[in-house]
């Protein structure tokens, strides 16, 4: 692989000029914005809705990239395709019809995720390859910033990796979680092509951003 997609998370932004941090960290060079979706019961934090989401979507034009720490994601996934959401991605145990809920997303025109927590085995993948268009694999438990990467998912990325290309389809393999210049090498090694990282982007304020970013993408090199 050549190619290094950053999502920088905005959990990691400054919350009281959310709109202004969207527009900068697009203009540092970020792929994608990693929109971080948590209820409070799913995971032990609370965040945003579809309002946010909505009220942000003009601040850039990179593709919003949802991932829902909600449980249960379906009743949700309208609300938030129509507030602009490009990819939505959603956790297996959100919900009891894994298949039903990725075909949702797609009939609402947007590209279908699937979450693995650490303690989620590859094979719920297994029977729905043909759905998904993009893997995120959480290098922590998910619910709030600041963790340490956990190496026992490096495995995880590597077997993904082997799966993805088996399947000869164009599956974005993301990683969240404790991410900075130097696990990033790790995941890109073990094949991952898509960085999630809220603190490695975030630190030292807007001037900052670019060279984070950048930090980040070499670790392809």
């Amino acid at each position: 692989m050549s190619k290094l997609l950053i999502s920088p998370s905005i959990l990691s932004a400054d919350f009281a000029k959310l709109g202004e941090e969207v527009a900068a960290i697009t203009a540092a060079g970020a792929d994608l914005i990693h929109i971080d979706v948590m209820d409070g019961h799913f995971v032990p934090n609370i965040t945003i809705g579809p309002q946010v989401v909505q009220a942000l979507r003009p601040h850039s034009h990179l593709p919003f990239d949802v991932h829902l720490m909600i449980a249960p994601a379906d009743p949700y996934l309208k609300a938030f395709a129509e507030a602009g959401a490009d990819i939505i991605s959603i956790h297996p145990e959100a919900g009891p019809h894994l298949h039903r809920s990725l075909q949702t997303i797609r009939d609402l025109g947007k590209k279908a995720g699937v979450v693995l927590n650490p303690s989620t085995h590859e094979s719920v993948l297994d029977h729905v390859m043909d759905m998904v268009d993009l893997i995120l694999v959480m290098s922590i438990n998910p619910g709030f910033g600041g963790q340490s990467f956990l190496p026992s998912q490096l495995g995880k990325i590597a077997k993904l990796r082997r799966m993805i290309e088996a399947s000869g389809r164009d599956i974005l393999l993301e990683v969240d979680g404790g991410v900075n210049p130097q696990t990033a090498r790790d995941c890109f090694a073990a094949g991952a092509d898509t960085l999630v990282a809220g603190t490695a982007v975030f630190k030292g304020g807007p001037s900052q951003y670019h060279a984070n970013i950048a930090a980040l993408r070499a670790a392809k090199d």
